[in-house]
């Protein structure tokens, strides 16, 4: 590859912040509210000009559950609180009545802990819940390189449409997705083995109403090879999410499958129109951290020391499984001030599929923004003081 040499220059510092949160999804939101609630000073930086990354942007639009499928609720705090918010102007699909209205066991069982939101209510709302907590939202702002002495991140370097800046940071939390910010600082980090089959999520209206379309893979699995679906698919290859032109490409493609899909049997009028597609490439596992910990499949039921919050599977196949979230699989083992939240926590590759959702988003992310202003040293945290703000703030961190 041709190199081309960067001159070196000098950058504005854009501001000193106590915390800075890379990634603004719903771990990224989470642990926003739980630093700045915590009294730091946070500044939250999101690429994209919404909030919610997949959840809103990626039109993944389903809560998934915050139970065990038994009838009985793992994850709570900000979990809940942003599950609440994301319907708080109404729902779309699978209002969980039996969670919010007192139903019975019996009720909860038939109905997880689930629901399907409205994309753009979610968004403002959680800026809302942003704004009021004091948390400083930098849109259109990526990450794009940071300066580590001694074993902690002393500046991030922006970009953004005012150009490149510096900002001086106590520490530092990776809602990235993909690890960026510990790639970027020299962090261990894995990427996922398999790779993404391509997502081509839409909605739609008809004389019935708007519709979502979760049109190729899925989160109940991917689309299963031979069907017609399937193979109306513009692509039938696998993405790795890492690499600016690849994405490009699943980016052309899902919109090309789209638009074939949906035009297959008539063209637009007004009970048959279109009327969203995905703003951000639908990846799900990409790299994720290397932690002190990496949770596995055989951590079902298993209790951990510094557990900082609960989860279950959201799979159906995974009805009863029960994780407890250790808070060694949030750090890594060679920047001091920096954690992880979200979908690219320590976690082997079956697991990863089962913690990359929004409630173990908004678990983690609530664990390492309550640590942020705790301590600016992840990796030496006093664990029950940790514990004990998290119960305090409505987490419950054991199956007992």
């Amino acid at each position: 590859m041709e190199m081309f040499i960067e001159p070196q220059k000098q950058l504005p510092v854009y501001g000193s912040y106590d915390t800075v949160v890379a990634g603004g999804g719903f771990a990224g939101v989470a642990a926003a509210l739980a630093a700045a609630r915590g009294g730091n000073r946070v500044l939250l930086c999101e690429k994209m000009f919404v909030l919610g990354g997949l959840g809103t942007a990626g039109l993944v639009t389903i809560y998934l559950p915050l139970c065990d499928g038994k009838g009985h609720q793992l994850s709570f705090g900000i979990a809940e609180e942003l599950l609440k918010a994301s319907i708080a102007d109404g729902y779309e699909a699978s209002y969980p009545k039996a969670w919010l209205e007192n139903g019975s066991l019996e009720e909860r069982i038939s109905h997880r802990y689930y629901v399907r939101y409205n994309a753009t209510a979610c968004v403002i709302a959680m800026e809302k819940l942003l704004l009021q907590a004091g948390v400083e939202i930098l849109y259109g702002t990526s990450v794009c390189e940071v300066s580590v002495e001694d074993g902690r991140i002393t500046h991030l370097i922006l970009e953004n449409k005012s150009g490149r800046s510096a900002v001086k940071v106590g520490n530092v939390i990776d809602c990235t997705g993909d690890a960026d910010i510990c790639h970027f600082a020299g962090e261990e980090t894995v990427n996922h083995g398999a790779g993404n089959v391509l997502a081509a999520w839409f909605y739609y209206c008809d004389e019935m109403g708007n519709h979502l379309k979760t049109f190729g893979a899925t989160d109940y699995g991917a689309e299963v090879e031979g069907t017609k679906e399937y193979n109306a698919m513009a692509e039938h290859r696998y993405y790795f999410g890492l690499d600016a032109r690849e994405l490009s490409d699943m980016v052309l493609a899902s919109h090309k499958s789209v638009h074939n899909y949906f035009l297959k049997d008539e063209k637009l009028s007004q009970n048959h129109m279109l009327t969203s597609i995905a703003s951000i490439p639908q990846v799900r596992m990409t790299r994720r951290l290397v932690g002190k910990y990496t949770m596995t499949k055989s951590d079902d039921h298993k209790q951990f020391a510094d557990s900082v919050g609960m989860f279950g599977n959201w799979r159906g196949s995974g009805i009863g499984e029960i994780y407890e979230l250790p808070y060694s699989a949030l750090y890594g083992r060679k920047v001091k001030n920096l954690a992880v939240a979200g979908r690219c926590i320590s976690a082997d590759d079956p697991m990863w599929d089962v913690t990359r959702v929004i409630p173990v988003c908004a678990v983690s992310g609530q664990a390492v923004g309550t640590a942020a202003a705790i301590s600016q040293d992840f990796c030496d945290i006093n664990i029950v003081k940790l514990q004990e703000k998290l119960v305090k703030d409505g987490v419950k961190l054991h199956n007992v």
